[in-house]
């Protein structure tokens, strides 16, 4: 206790030191950074006071130094991650992708945001610009590129009318929230176990009677039993979506509310199973917050639209001019 107290103190002395820091030194960029890592650690959560002094901190860091790519990562992690800033967050990762035209991590962050909002035509789009403009693919990127391909792949296969989409009151996926809400999601698992095991343990029992014994037999069981993994993970990721898609649907209304700062989840689902289970996952900074916005009650308009940011913007950074229309010489031939 006694010295989780006294590293307590130490962090606080270093915050002020690096705040006396920037106060002689508006400039300082490293104070800043110091300011961002006291205040929102990686591995750790802050309370939306330090969450949003960090987001500031961030700023200052990019102002002084836009190619500091750490900053613009570590802002709009803190954005979307801890404080729900979803909108923002895309017009944070624009203004980066204008500050370094080269990165790819702006357009996955963009893609990942719009999928998390069911704006699945626009990721895809925001995806595809990395191989429009041969941009370089960092390997730590590539398993969260090949998985946001997937997920948009399978949203091009169904049809756009049954992704839901928060802002819309009749939307049938309000009613599927509604007949879930006071069962709390089912963990793939528990689906694992309750689908495939039974199965393994019939193969098992029934292994020597179908292959006999000795080494032969083993191989062949061995077989059998990975082809049954192989197929019930497949199956269970597939039941384990199907099952838990009010959950998702439900979720991605949680993240809408934080990120447009209006109430849209009706207040007999607010109070269910499902929503509590949901909110208790996200960070305290995100709870605040969004406690906040329900204490407000503010309603999203009718005609509301979100605002998304000019993804072109960048090519003004990097000088890009469009082919003008091809001249007309014809008056201008020798006589």
């Amino acid at each position: 206790m006694l010295s989780k107290q006294k590293r307590s103190g130490e962090l606080d002395e270093a915050l002020e030191h690096a705040r006396l820091a920037v106060k002689a030194d508006p400039e300082h960029s490293n104070a800043w950074w110091m300011i961002v890592g006291l205040l929102a650690p990686d591995g750790k959560y802050p309370d939306i006071d330090q969450a949003s002094k960090a987001v500031v901190a961030c700023h200052k860091v990019i102002a002084i130094d836009p190619s500091r790519v750490d900053a613009w990562v570590k802002g709009g992690r803190i954005m979307v991650d801890q404080l729900g800033l979803h909108e923002d967050a895309l017009h944070w990762w624009q203004r980066c992708r204008e500050a370094a035209p080269l990165e790819s991590v702006p357009i996955v962050e963009q893609a990942t945001i719009l999928s998390d909002l069911g704006m699945y035509a626009e990721a895809r789009d925001r995806l595809s610009s990395l191989f429009e403009d041969n941009l370089d693919i960092a390997n730590s990127q590539l398993a969260r590129i090949t998985q946001l391909h997937r997920t948009l792949e399978r949203s091009a296969e169904q049809d756009p009318k049954v992704h839901f989409k928060p802002w819309q009151k009749n939307h049938g996926g309000w009613t599927a929230i509604k007949m879930r809400a006071n069962k709390a999601p089912v963990s793939e698992n528990m689906l694992f176990m309750l689908t495939t095991i039974p199965f393994l343990m019939m193969e098992v029992f029934a292994s020597r009677w179908l292959f006999g014994e000795g080494w032969g037999a083993f191989c062949l069981t061995s077989l059998l039993i990975l082809v049954t993994v192989i197929i019930g993970m497949s199956f269970t990721r597939k039941l384990y979506q199907r099952v838990n898609r009010p959950g998702f649907n439900l979720l991605r209304a949680i993240q809408f509310e934080a990120s447009c700062g209006k109430v849209v989840i009706p207040e007999d689902i607010r109070g269910s199973k499902l929503y509590m289970f949901l909110f208790s996952r996200h960070p305290p900074a995100f709870q605040q917050r969004l406690e906040k916005i329900i204490t407000a009650n503010r309603k999203l308009p009718r005609n509301w639209k979100i605002k998304l940011p000019d993804f072109e913007s960048h090519y003004d950074e990097i000088g890009f001019i469009e082919d003008e229309e091809e001249s007309d010489l014809s008056s201008y031939e020798e006589e």
